[in-house]
C-alpha cells in the first residue's frame, strides 16, 4: 500500500504519542531514520530524560539509523509487517545499537 509524504511525516508525531517513558528509563539516545521512495524523507526521534522528541531532517551522532522504504516503514508502524520479519528480511536495515533496536519496539509499541 502506497502511502504519501505527509501520511509516513505524521506517523512519528503518532509514535510520540504511544510513547512509553517508563521502558525508556536510563535511555539518552537519538535515532535517524532514513526513508527511501517518493514519499520518504529524513526523520529523527530523541529519546532522553523519559521523553521523546521530533523533527525532520539530519541529527548529529545517531546512536541507531533506520533505513528502509517509507511505505515498510509505514507498515511496520502500523502492525502490518512484522518487525522481526522486516528487519530478517532486509525489507528494514538498522545500523548502530541493536539492544536500543530491540527496547525501541518496546518504547513505542510498535509490533
Amino acid at each position: 500500500m502506497s502511502r504519501s509524504r505527509d501520511d509516513i511525516a505524521r506517523l512519528f508525531p503518532e509514535m510520540v504519542a504511544r510513547f512509553d517513558p517508563q521502558k525508556a528509563e536510563g535511555i539518552n539516545a537519538n535515532v535517524q531514520f532514513d526513508l527511501a521512495g517518493e514519499n520518504g524523507g529524513l526523520y529523527w526521534l530523541k529519546i532522553a530524560d523519559q521523553q521523546a522528541t521530533l523533527g525532520e531532517g539530519r541529527i548529529e551522532n545517531p546512536k541507531m539509523t533506520v533505513r528502509g522504504a517509507a511505505d515498510d516503514f509505514a507498515a511496520l508502524a502500523h502492525g502490518e509487517l512484522n518487525p522481526m520479519q522486516a528487519f530478517m528480511s532486509g525489507r528494514i536495515k538498522i545500523q548502530g545499537d541493536m539492544g536500543l533496536a530491540l527496547r525501541f519496539m518496546n518504547m513505542f509499541n510498535l509490533g
